[in-house]
């Protein structure tokens, strides 16, 4: 089992936003998750997310995994979840996996649990 947690200051991706509009959003988003994160916190808490996971696998993001490579959802009570794309599922083999989102204070955090195998 790994642990990767990532915490950013909300105000950060805001400016990103700002400046850059949607382009910045479809950089690390899937369109999914572009359509249902419609608060600049729910923003946030994703790049957090994914910066965990990427820490939780080992590699962070880069050659070996990219944002698209991870997409954030919730389950039927609101919980989040992620999958992860094929190509990186060949790499790492995934038993089980968790993941929490919160933000507060100006502040997203994310911790992701993921108890996996590499190939």
């Amino acid at each position: 089992m790994k642990v990767g947690t990532d915490i950013i200051q909300i105000s950060r991706i805001k400016k990103l936003i700002d400046q850059y509009g949607d382009t910045f959003k479809q950089r690390y988003l899937t369109q999914e998750e572009i359509a249902t994160a419609r608060k600049v916190e729910s923003l946030a808490g994703l790049w957090a997310a994914k910066e965990a996971i990427s820490k939780a696998l080992g590699c962070g993001i880069g050659a070996q995994l990219g944002f698209h490579d991870i997409m954030i959802s919730k389950d039927d009570k609101g919980a989040p979840y992620f999958t992860l794309s094929k190509e990186v599922l060949k790499i790492y083999q995934v038993h089980s996996s968790s993941i929490s989102i919160s933000h507060d204070g100006g502040f997203a955090i994310a911790i992701a649990a993921i108890h996996y195998e590499t190939a």
